[in-house]
């Protein structure tokens, strides 16, 4: 199908385009030409974007899918259709399933059965045999059926010599580890944040050292091997200057945090409502603020929707014995932009959610730009909109933000041939 995107707003710093309004004609799945002026004359079909910005493909790193094991949670469909609700043409998938993606099998699977859903799909392949944090799986032979990172996904990796291995192995073919920084002798029964918040509800608390002790612990493990090293959902003040100073220091690594800990605080919590549990945990003001600090001067690469479909069993339970976790794809960039929209510098939303996190990974750029595959993203800043379940294409419901009002909102996105506007 032959497209006509008409009066949208280039948000490429990659495109000769960027911030101007233009037309653009896409056939066959490709980006054929891009007008400013005069009008392009064709017979395909028109989608009047009204002012929207285009951004390349935005790309989250780091969802839990359900399938294969857990597929009453989320399944590929249903991933990929909260995916492109969210704007996103691509999600880097956690090994987390069952049985765990620990073996180019896994691998295999999940590339043969996520095609043709609109999304494409990146494996991210186990550290550890089952994600145990034991026996280091076979890495080389993942990478070469095509899987992007590896990390054993929310736990972390709590063996520092098995995540050295992993960097000495992953350094010969350039691969990359990802690691969620969580010391779990740490941070073992706690729930939220450990601080005066906790303290009132009388909640076991999770102290920030856990994991700032883990991100300086992987650093130094970095310095030790060499290699690239991908270090996130992050959530304190203290790992911010960790990570700034190691990006300083010349060290090869990169961070990202949840959007969710961009925008609330400990102070949300009331100990009722488990959709704000969540890991890594909302911590204080402060940490927040560090955040927004570190998306803003290039210490943290880019935003991720932490994207953790839940069922109902395991959530709408008393606040100690819920689950950890919330759905995050639909309103992950909403989430962020209310946060950030009032910061005093600009943010250029297509490097955090686009280039950024396919550098982070590897993967080629995708560009606006004639020639080039139609992988794009469509948004309006100006848009606020009141999430309710309608919104939600996850199986799962379980998000704190039913209800709220956003600023900012995915309208779509196109990939190839394949369209998705948002209702």
């Amino acid at each position: 199908m032959d497209l006509l995107l008409k009066n949208g707003v280039v948000d490429d710093p990659q495109s000769p385009f960027d911030g101007k309004k233009v037309a653009i004609l896409v056939q066959n799945g490709k980006i054929k030409k891009i007008s400013q002026s005069p009008p392009i004359e064709s017979t395909a079909k028109v989608v009047d974007l009204d002012g929207a910005f285009v951004s390349p493909g935005w790309l989250d790193i780091g969802v839990q899918t359900g399938e294969p094991g857990y597929e009453f949670r989320e399944d590929y469909r249903t991933l990929a259709q909260a995916a492109a609700a969210g704007g996103f043409t691509g999600v880097a998938c956690l090994p987390n399933v069952n049985p765990v993606m620990d073996n180019k099998s896994g691998v295999s699977y999940l590339k043969r059965n996520s095609q043709d859903l609109g999304v494409e799909f990146f494996p991210i392949g186990a550290i550890s045999v089952g994600a145990k944090g034991e026996e280091i799986t076979e890495l080389m032979d993942m990478h070469h059926h095509g899987a992007v990172a590896f990390s054993d996904g929310p736990t972390g990796v709590q063996h520092s010599g098995l995540l050295m291995r992993a960097l000495l192995y992953c350094k010969s073919f350039e691969g990359l580890v990802l690691n969620q920084p969580n010391d779990i002798a740490l941070s073992k029964y706690g729930q939220i944040n450990e601080g005066t918040t906790s303290f009132s509800l009388g909640l076991k608390g999770i102290p920030s050292i856990a994991e700032d002790l883990m991100i300086q612990r992987d650093i130094t493990l970095l310095e030790y091997t060499g290699g690239r090293l991908h270090i996130g959902p992050i959530s304190t003040k203290g790992g911010v200057a960790l990570i700034r100073k190691a990006k300083k220091e010349g060290l090869s690594i990169t961070a990202s945090t949840a959007a969710i800990n961009l925008l609330l605080e400990d102070e949300t919590i009331d100990g009722i409502d488990s959709n704000y549990k969540v890991m890594p945990p909302l911590r204080t003001k402060a940490d927040r603020i560090a955040l927004h600090e570190g998306l803003l001067d290039g210490t943290i690469d880019c935003v991720q929707s932490h994207h953790t479909p839940l069922e109902l069993e395991v959530k709408r339970l008393e606040f100690p014995y819920a689950s950890f976790g919330a759905i995050g794809l639909e309103t992950a960039f909403s989430v962020a932009f209310t946060a950030m929209k009032n910061s005093k510098k600009a943010v250029k939303w297509s490097s955090l959610m686009s280039i950024m996190p396919r550098r982070v990974l590897g993967l080629s750029p995708v560009n606006v730009r004639e020639g080039e595959l139609a992988n794009l993203t469509f948004y309006d800043t100006q848009k606020k909109w009141i999430v309710t379940k309608e919104h939600l294409y996850s199986k799962s419901k379980n998000t704190p933000f039913l209800g709220w009002e956003l600023s900012g909102k995915p309208l779509g996105i196109l990939l190839g041939e394949n369209m998705f506007l948002r209702r």
